[in-house]
């Protein structure tokens, strides 16, 4: 990946989007596709969508979600400890020990989760956020107040890096990758004559509710649609492979199978793979695919969607772990295939 390409992902990756607050990183990734789009849209989700060729009937929608799972500020005590909720898939375990930065109403404060230590008896068993806190080096309810109220997001702070220049670790690569992953298609896109519009939408509200992907979809009316997200790589010790399937990183972008998805779009997706010569993985979604997909494909009069994800290690935890190769492979294989349509495409599955 070019540096300025690796750059750019860095720097979302240390901007705080949790979900419902992703004002701050959707305005950044609308200033780096601007030069790119040939018009820029927004709705009142927060929703940012780039968009070529919209005069084209034949529409593509691309979805990478922006927020990030993040703590909820539900209570801040006499001494100043604050305590929290979930705002999406937080694992208490991951979570002890940490240092986080509450996006507070006042500021920024840094504060570290503390853990009562293993001399005094420890955390036994399973425990839940309801058991930990946060210390800002506060004494008193009213200083913490100056900075920070009830319902403030939290976000570890943890910085991104690049291991053994191939995998890239950090907090909240699910999505911030699929972000940049829509974002780079567009880039690339916009060097090529297109007979289909596309529209790469950075879509807020994953990780709690999914309403992003609905008002985006809702608005544009695809044709078709396709979620860039993450999937549960199961290539590190203590994952059993014969319950969650073997998915690696490095061999490739993985593709869902399963009663959502639309056959037409994966013969596409394989097709296109095949040509390139390049691998890719499956997983299984038989009822929902539990990412923005779902929303997607209930839209209007429906919409036909596939899902393609980026192996993940460590999901929801601050260092989620992902190949810089896979990324690039997903990019060039939806880069090919979009610049590949007709716009003549039929997605029904009982057509031959």
């Amino acid at each position: 990946m070019e540096k300025e390409r690796l750059d750019f992902l860095m720097e979302l990756l240390n901007t705080p989007s949790p979900s419902s607050m992703e004002m701050e990183i959707q305005k950044r990734w609308i200033e780096e596709m601007r030069p790119y789009a040939d018009e820029i849209q927004t709705d009142h989700a927060g929703n940012a969508i780039a968009v070529l060729n919209p005069e084209a009937d034949f529409k593509i929608m691309l979805a990478g979600h922006c927020d990030e799972i993040a703590l909820v500020v539900n209570r801040i005590d006499e001494d100043g400890y604050v305590y929290v909720d979930k705002m999406g898939g937080i694992n208490p375990k991951a979570a002890v020990g940490m240092k986080v930065s509450i996006q507070g109403h006042g500021g920024t404060l840094t504060g570290v989760i503390g853990v009562n230590a293993q001399h005094h008896g420890g955390l036994k068993g399973d425990f839940g956020l309801e058991e930990l806190f946060i210390d800002c080096g506060a004494k008193s309810k009213e200083e913490v107040e100056k900075f920070v109220q009830i319902g403030d997001l939290a976000v570890y702070k943890r910085e991104p890096e690049v291991l053994m220049d191939r995998y890239i670790a950090g907090r909240g690569l699910d999505n911030r990758t699929g972000q940049f992953v829509v974002g780079e298609v567009l880039r690339r896109l916009s060097e090529k004559k297109l007979n289909v519009g596309v529209y790469a939408a950075s879509t807020v509200n994953e990780e709690t509710n999914m309403g992003g992907a609905y008002f985006a979809a809702a608005g544009i009316e695809p044709t078709m649609a396709i979620a860039c997200d993450v999937t549960f790589a199961t290539d590190y010790p203590g994952v059993d492979k014969r319950k969650h399937g073997d998915v690696r990183l490095e061999k490739g972008p993985v593709l869902a199978k399963g009663a959502p998805i639309n056959r037409k779009i994966n013969q596409l997706l394989e097709k296109t793979a095949s040509s390139l010569d390049m691998d890719v993985q499956y997983e299984l979604t038989p009822r929902a695919t539990g990412t923005d997909a779902d929303k997607m494909r209930l839209t209007g009069k429906g919409v036909p969607v596939s899902l393609v994800s980026l192996p993940l290690r460590y999901m929801h935890s601050p260092v989620e772990t992902a190949s810089i190769q896979d990324m690039e492979e997903e990019i060039t294989l939806l880069v090919e295939m979009i610049a590949g349509m007709t716009g003549k495409e039929s997605l029904n599955p009982l057509d031959d």
